[in-house]
Protein backbone atom coordinates (compact mmCIF):
# COMPACT_ATOMS: atom_id res chain seq x y z
CA UNK A 1 0.00 0.00 0.00
CA UNK A 2 2.83 2.46 1.12
CA UNK A 3 6.26 2.96 -0.77
CA UNK A 4 7.85 1.72 2.45
CA UNK A 5 7.07 -1.92 1.85
CA UNK A 6 9.93 -1.54 -0.94
CA UNK A 7 12.38 -2.30 1.94
CA UNK A 8 10.21 -5.08 3.70
CA UNK A 9 12.14 -7.61 1.50
CA UNK A 10 15.19 -6.57 2.49
CA UNK A 11 14.34 -7.94 6.80
CA UNK A 12 13.46 -10.98 4.81
CA UNK A 13 16.73 -12.17 4.42
CA UNK A 14 18.15 -10.93 7.69
CA UNK A 15 15.76 -13.14 9.12
CA UNK A 16 16.27 -16.31 6.82
CA UNK A 17 19.60 -16.99 8.18
CA UNK A 18 19.95 -20.21 7.36
CA UNK A 19 17.56 -20.45 4.37
CA UNK A 20 15.82 -23.05 6.34
CA UNK A 21 15.31 -23.68 10.15
CA UNK A 22 16.53 -21.36 12.73
CA UNK A 23 18.40 -22.38 15.33
CA UNK A 24 18.38 -21.14 18.65
CA UNK A 25 21.95 -18.84 18.89
CA UNK A 26 19.81 -17.34 15.55
CA UNK A 27 16.71 -16.64 17.64
CA UNK A 28 18.45 -14.72 20.05
CA UNK A 29 20.17 -12.70 16.66
CA UNK A 30 16.54 -12.11 15.65
CA UNK A 31 15.62 -10.91 19.10
CA UNK A 32 18.87 -8.43 19.16
CA UNK A 33 17.77 -6.83 16.17
CA UNK A 34 17.07 -2.96 16.64
CA UNK A 35 13.11 -2.42 16.06
CA UNK A 36 13.54 -0.73 12.73
CA UNK A 37 14.85 -3.72 11.43
CA UNK A 38 12.71 -6.19 13.09
CA UNK A 39 9.82 -3.81 10.61
CA UNK A 40 11.86 -4.16 7.79
CA UNK A 41 13.02 -0.77 8.12
CA UNK A 42 16.21 0.56 5.94
CA UNK A 43 18.50 2.95 8.68
CA UNK A 44 17.42 5.88 6.45
CA UNK A 45 14.09 7.73 6.60
CA UNK A 46 11.58 5.85 3.73
CA UNK A 47 9.15 8.24 2.32
CA UNK A 48 5.58 7.08 3.54
CA UNK A 49 2.41 7.79 1.31
CA UNK A 50 1.19 9.35 5.02
CA UNK A 51 3.52 12.17 4.68
CA UNK A 52 1.42 14.01 3.25
CA UNK A 53 -2.66 14.33 3.78
CA UNK A 54 -3.23 17.81 3.21
CA UNK A 55 -5.97 17.51 0.14
CA UNK A 56 -7.66 14.74 2.35
CA UNK A 57 -7.77 16.95 5.16
CA UNK A 58 -9.19 19.95 2.87
CA UNK A 59 -11.45 17.99 1.13
CA UNK A 60 -12.77 16.34 4.73
CA UNK A 61 -12.79 18.85 7.23
CA UNK A 62 -16.34 20.12 6.67
CA UNK A 63 -18.24 17.23 6.68
CA UNK A 64 -20.39 15.93 9.66
CA UNK A 65 -19.26 13.71 11.72
CA UNK A 66 -21.96 11.17 10.79
CA UNK A 67 -20.29 11.34 7.07
CA UNK A 68 -17.10 11.00 8.54
CA UNK A 69 -18.08 7.19 10.10
CA UNK A 70 -19.42 6.83 6.25
CA UNK A 71 -16.37 7.35 4.23
CA UNK A 72 -13.65 5.03 7.03
CA UNK A 73 -16.37 2.63 6.47
CA UNK A 74 -16.28 2.01 2.91
CA UNK A 75 -14.32 -0.21 1.26
CA UNK A 76 -14.88 1.72 -1.77
CA UNK A 77 -12.82 4.78 -0.54
CA UNK A 78 -9.34 5.01 -0.90
CA UNK A 79 -6.81 4.44 2.75
CA UNK A 80 -5.69 8.09 2.88
CA UNK A 81 -8.96 8.89 3.18
CA UNK A 82 -10.45 6.39 5.50
CA UNK A 83 -7.68 7.38 7.54
CA UNK A 84 -8.36 11.23 7.69
CA UNK A 85 -11.66 10.57 7.98
CA UNK A 86 -10.87 8.45 11.13
CA UNK A 87 -8.44 10.95 12.43
CA UNK A 88 -11.15 14.22 11.74
CA UNK A 89 -13.84 12.04 14.19
CA UNK A 90 -11.11 11.92 16.88
CA UNK A 91 -11.26 16.08 16.80
CA UNK A 92 -15.09 16.28 16.57
CA UNK A 93 -16.40 13.59 18.57
CA UNK A 94 -16.36 9.94 17.11
CA UNK A 95 -20.01 8.87 17.68
CA UNK A 96 -18.98 5.19 17.51
CA UNK A 97 -16.96 5.17 20.78
CA UNK A 98 -18.36 5.36 23.82
CA UNK A 99 -17.06 3.97 27.11
CA UNK A 100 -20.57 3.28 28.33
CA UNK A 101 -22.05 2.12 25.45
CA UNK A 102 -19.30 -0.42 23.85
CA UNK A 103 -20.38 -1.48 20.06
CA UNK A 104 -20.96 -4.95 21.07
CA UNK A 105 -22.00 -7.83 17.99
CA UNK A 106 -23.86 -10.90 19.26
CA UNK A 107 -21.96 -14.10 18.61
CA UNK A 108 -24.82 -17.58 18.79
CA UNK A 109 -23.86 -21.06 20.20
CA UNK A 110 -22.71 -23.59 18.21
CA UNK A 111 -20.10 -26.76 18.41
CA UNK A 112 -16.55 -25.00 17.06
CA UNK A 113 -13.31 -26.88 16.07
CA UNK A 114 -10.40 -25.10 17.29
CA UNK A 115 -6.70 -25.23 16.54
CA UNK A 116 -4.88 -26.88 13.57
CA UNK A 117 -4.51 -30.26 12.33
CA UNK A 118 -0.57 -31.19 13.07
CA UNK A 119 0.15 -32.30 9.75
CA UNK A 120 -0.07 -28.90 8.60
CA UNK A 121 2.60 -27.51 10.71
CA UNK A 122 5.35 -27.90 8.28
CA UNK A 123 3.15 -26.50 5.59
CA UNK A 124 2.99 -23.17 7.81
CA UNK A 125 6.65 -22.83 8.75
CA UNK A 126 8.18 -23.34 5.40
CA UNK A 127 5.10 -20.71 3.73
CA UNK A 128 6.42 -17.78 6.77
CA UNK A 129 10.18 -18.94 6.98
CA UNK A 130 11.18 -15.86 6.11
CA UNK A 131 9.96 -14.05 9.06
CA UNK A 132 11.72 -16.17 11.13
CA UNK A 133 8.92 -18.38 12.06
CA UNK A 134 10.42 -21.42 14.43
CA UNK A 135 7.85 -24.83 14.46
CA UNK A 136 7.56 -24.81 17.94
CA UNK A 137 5.53 -21.68 17.22
CA UNK A 138 3.06 -23.30 15.32
CA UNK A 139 2.86 -26.40 16.97
CA UNK A 140 1.38 -24.48 19.70
CA UNK A 141 -1.55 -24.02 17.78
CA UNK A 142 -2.27 -27.96 17.40
CA UNK A 143 -4.23 -29.97 17.31
CA UNK A 144 -7.83 -29.46 16.45
CA UNK A 145 -10.32 -30.21 18.71
CA UNK A 146 -14.27 -29.63 19.50
CA UNK A 147 -16.07 -27.45 21.94
CA UNK A 148 -19.73 -26.21 22.67
CA UNK A 149 -19.42 -22.45 22.56
CA UNK A 150 -22.30 -20.73 24.69
CA UNK A 151 -23.76 -17.28 22.96
CA UNK A 152 -21.81 -14.31 23.89
CA UNK A 153 -21.16 -10.73 22.47
CA UNK A 154 -17.90 -9.42 21.65
CA UNK A 155 -16.63 -5.69 20.74
CA UNK A 156 -17.16 -4.80 17.47
CA UNK A 157 -13.57 -2.44 17.59
CA UNK A 158 -10.64 -2.83 20.38
CA UNK A 159 -11.03 -0.36 23.03
CA UNK A 160 -9.86 2.75 22.09
CA UNK A 161 -8.40 5.09 24.14
CA UNK A 162 -10.86 7.53 24.91
CA UNK A 163 -12.36 4.55 26.76
CA UNK A 164 -9.42 3.70 28.38
CA UNK A 165 -8.92 7.56 29.69
CA UNK A 166 -13.04 7.36 30.98
CA UNK A 167 -11.88 4.68 33.40
CA UNK A 168 -8.46 5.73 34.58
CA UNK A 169 -10.53 9.15 35.55
CA UNK A 170 -13.45 7.17 37.40
CA UNK A 171 -11.58 4.17 38.82
CA UNK A 172 -8.13 6.37 39.54
CA UNK A 173 -6.24 3.27 38.45
CA UNK A 174 -2.67 3.95 38.84
CA UNK A 175 -1.25 2.04 36.06
CA UNK A 176 -0.82 4.14 32.82
CA UNK A 177 -0.63 2.53 28.81
CA UNK A 178 3.24 2.56 28.40
CA UNK A 179 2.24 3.92 25.15
CA UNK A 180 1.04 7.07 26.64
CA UNK A 181 4.18 9.36 26.33
CA UNK A 182 5.04 10.96 29.76
CA UNK A 183 1.29 9.23 31.13
CA UNK A 184 -0.40 11.71 28.43
CA UNK A 185 -3.67 11.18 26.95
CA UNK A 186 -3.87 12.42 22.87
CA UNK A 187 -6.84 13.50 21.63
CA UNK A 188 -5.52 12.80 18.18
CA UNK A 189 -5.22 8.75 18.85
CA UNK A 190 -8.45 9.00 20.80
CA UNK A 191 -10.46 6.54 18.59
CA UNK A 192 -7.17 4.37 18.14
CA UNK A 193 -6.97 1.15 19.90
CA UNK A 194 -5.01 1.83 23.83
CA UNK A 195 -2.10 0.19 23.91
CA UNK A 196 1.20 -1.76 25.58
CA UNK A 197 -0.88 -2.33 28.75
CA UNK A 198 -0.71 -5.53 31.28
CA UNK A 199 -2.98 -8.05 30.70
CA UNK A 200 -4.06 -7.58 34.06
CA UNK A 201 -4.70 -3.72 33.14
CA UNK A 202 -7.14 -5.14 30.55
CA UNK A 203 -9.03 -7.38 33.07
CA UNK A 204 -9.63 -4.55 35.58
CA UNK A 205 -10.90 -2.32 32.81
CA UNK A 206 -13.64 -5.57 32.52
CA UNK A 207 -13.94 -5.37 35.72
CA UNK A 208 -14.71 -1.59 36.04
CA UNK A 209 -17.23 -1.30 33.28
CA UNK A 210 -19.24 -4.37 34.74
CA UNK A 211 -19.68 -2.30 37.93
CA UNK A 212 -20.70 0.59 36.39
CA UNK A 213 -23.03 -0.92 33.64
CA UNK A 214 -24.19 -3.54 35.99
CA UNK A 215 -23.06 -6.04 33.07
CA UNK A 216 -20.61 -9.53 32.79
CA UNK A 217 -18.25 -8.11 30.41
CA UNK A 218 -14.59 -10.08 30.50
CA UNK A 219 -11.74 -10.81 28.38
CA UNK A 220 -12.62 -13.19 25.33
CA UNK A 221 -11.70 -17.11 26.01
CA UNK A 222 -9.35 -18.51 23.33
CA UNK A 223 -11.87 -20.45 21.36
CA UNK A 224 -14.47 -17.80 21.39
CA UNK A 225 -11.69 -15.11 19.92
CA UNK A 226 -10.95 -17.99 17.26
CA UNK A 227 -14.43 -18.38 16.39
CA UNK A 228 -15.17 -14.84 16.14
CA UNK A 229 -12.29 -14.53 13.63
CA UNK A 230 -13.24 -17.38 11.58
CA UNK A 231 -16.89 -18.23 12.11
CA UNK A 232 -15.91 -21.57 13.34
CA UNK A 233 -14.59 -22.08 9.38
CA UNK A 234 -11.11 -23.40 8.59
CA UNK A 235 -9.98 -20.12 7.47
CA UNK A 236 -6.61 -18.97 8.11
CA UNK A 237 -7.56 -14.73 8.10
CA UNK A 238 -10.76 -13.13 9.06
CA UNK A 239 -11.67 -12.38 5.72
CA UNK A 240 -10.23 -15.70 4.14
CA UNK A 241 -7.44 -17.76 3.36
CA UNK A 242 -4.94 -15.28 1.43
CA UNK A 243 -3.93 -12.31 2.80
CA UNK A 244 -4.49 -8.65 2.01
CA UNK A 245 -2.25 -5.98 2.77
CA UNK A 246 -4.73 -3.56 2.41
CA UNK A 247 -7.19 -5.70 4.98
CA UNK A 248 -5.01 -5.30 8.38
CA UNK A 249 -2.46 -2.84 9.66
CA UNK A 250 0.29 -4.80 9.83
CA UNK A 251 3.83 -4.07 8.53
CA UNK A 252 3.19 -5.22 5.37
CA UNK A 253 0.40 -1.97 5.32
CA UNK A 254 3.40 0.45 5.68
CA UNK A 255 1.51 2.30 8.43
CA UNK A 256 3.77 1.05 11.30
CA UNK A 257 1.25 3.21 13.66
CA UNK A 258 -1.85 2.48 15.42
CA UNK A 259 -5.19 3.84 13.39
CA UNK A 260 -8.51 4.46 14.10
CA UNK A 261 -10.57 1.64 14.42
CA UNK A 262 -12.60 0.32 11.88
CA UNK A 263 -10.93 2.20 8.80
CA UNK A 264 -10.15 -1.61 7.47
CA UNK A 265 -13.59 -2.39 6.44
CA UNK A 266 -12.37 -5.44 3.49
CA UNK A 267 -10.78 -6.92 6.70
CA UNK A 268 -13.80 -7.49 8.42
CA UNK A 269 -14.23 -11.00 10.38
CA UNK A 270 -17.29 -13.48 9.48
CA UNK A 271 -19.87 -11.62 12.06
CA UNK A 272 -18.96 -8.01 11.25
CA UNK A 273 -15.78 -7.39 13.85
CA UNK A 274 -13.46 -5.12 12.70
CA UNK A 275 -9.42 -5.01 13.16
CA UNK A 276 -9.53 -8.76 14.53
CA UNK A 277 -6.30 -9.08 12.61
CA UNK A 278 -3.74 -6.29 13.21
CA UNK A 279 -3.28 -2.82 14.63
CA UNK A 280 -3.22 -4.14 18.06
CA UNK A 281 -2.49 -7.44 19.36
CA UNK A 282 -5.61 -8.67 21.83
CA UNK A 283 -5.08 -10.50 25.27
CA UNK A 284 -7.67 -13.06 25.95
CA UNK A 285 -8.62 -14.87 29.47
CA UNK A 286 -6.70 -17.46 29.22
CA UNK A 287 -2.89 -18.21 29.91
CA UNK A 288 -0.80 -20.20 27.24
CA UNK A 289 -1.68 -23.94 27.60
CA UNK A 290 -1.36 -26.97 25.84
CA UNK A 291 -4.46 -28.30 24.15
CA UNK A 292 -6.52 -31.08 24.85
CA UNK A 293 -4.04 -34.54 24.02
CA UNK A 294 -1.12 -32.15 23.13
CA UNK A 295 1.83 -31.48 24.69
CA UNK A 296 2.99 -27.99 26.63
CA UNK A 297 5.55 -26.25 24.01
CA UNK A 298 8.73 -24.87 25.66
CA UNK A 299 9.52 -22.21 23.40
CA UNK A 300 11.26 -19.06 23.44
CA UNK A 301 8.41 -16.62 25.16
CA UNK A 302 7.56 -19.32 27.65
CA UNK A 303 11.24 -20.32 28.78
CA UNK A 304 11.95 -16.65 29.10
CA UNK A 305 8.74 -14.91 30.06
CA UNK A 306 7.51 -17.62 32.20
CA UNK A 307 3.83 -18.18 32.43
CA UNK A 308 1.74 -15.75 30.36
CA UNK A 309 -1.64 -14.24 29.07
CA UNK A 310 -2.19 -15.36 25.41
CA UNK A 311 -2.58 -12.47 22.67
CA UNK A 312 -3.95 -12.94 19.25
CA UNK A 313 -4.23 -11.36 15.70
CA UNK A 314 -0.79 -9.47 15.66
CA UNK A 315 -0.44 -5.90 15.16
CA UNK A 316 1.24 -2.95 13.70
CA UNK A 317 4.58 -3.69 14.13
CA UNK A 318 4.22 -7.14 13.55
CA UNK A 319 4.28 -9.51 10.02
CA UNK A 320 1.33 -11.53 8.63
CA UNK A 321 1.98 -14.57 10.62
CA UNK A 322 0.81 -12.48 13.70
CA UNK A 323 -2.27 -11.95 12.24
CA UNK A 324 -3.23 -15.63 11.65
CA UNK A 325 -6.48 -16.82 13.85
CA UNK A 326 -5.30 -19.55 15.14
CA UNK A 327 -1.65 -17.74 16.39
CA UNK A 328 -1.08 -17.71 19.62
CA UNK A 329 0.95 -15.15 21.00
CA UNK A 330 1.97 -13.37 24.16
CA UNK A 331 3.70 -10.16 25.28
CA UNK A 332 7.47 -10.09 24.96
CA UNK A 333 9.75 -7.46 26.94
CA UNK A 334 10.15 -5.18 23.71
CA UNK A 335 8.40 -2.37 22.33
CA UNK A 336 7.14 -4.20 19.13
CA UNK A 337 4.55 -6.02 21.60
CA UNK A 338 1.84 -3.79 21.11
CA UNK A 339 -0.85 -5.47 23.39
CA UNK A 340 -4.37 -4.27 23.66
CA UNK A 341 -7.58 -5.70 24.25
CA UNK A 342 -11.22 -6.11 22.93
CA UNK A 343 -14.52 -6.54 25.28
CA UNK A 344 -16.58 -9.17 25.64
CA UNK A 345 -19.24 -9.99 27.88
CA UNK A 346 -21.64 -13.00 28.78
CA UNK A 347 -25.39 -13.41 28.38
Amino acid sequence: MFSQNQSIEAIHQKLSLTGAIISSNELDNINRLSERAAMALQDNYIASDLDDLSEQFRSLMELDKEVLVEYLSDINRNFKERFVAGQLLNLVGDPRINAFEPAMINIPAQKITVGLDPKKVNKIVEQYAHYGVLPEWIKKETPVFSIDIAPFRLGKYPVTNLEYKEFLVDSGYEYLPDSWEYGTYKVETANHPVHTISAEDADNYCIWLSEKLGRKFRLPTEPEWEYAATGGKDIEFPWGNDFMPDHANTVESGILRSTPVGIFPKGSGPFGHLDLAGNVEEYVADNYHAYPGAELIYDDLLEKEGEYRVARGGSYTRFRDLARSRRRHGRYRSKLYIMGFRLAETI
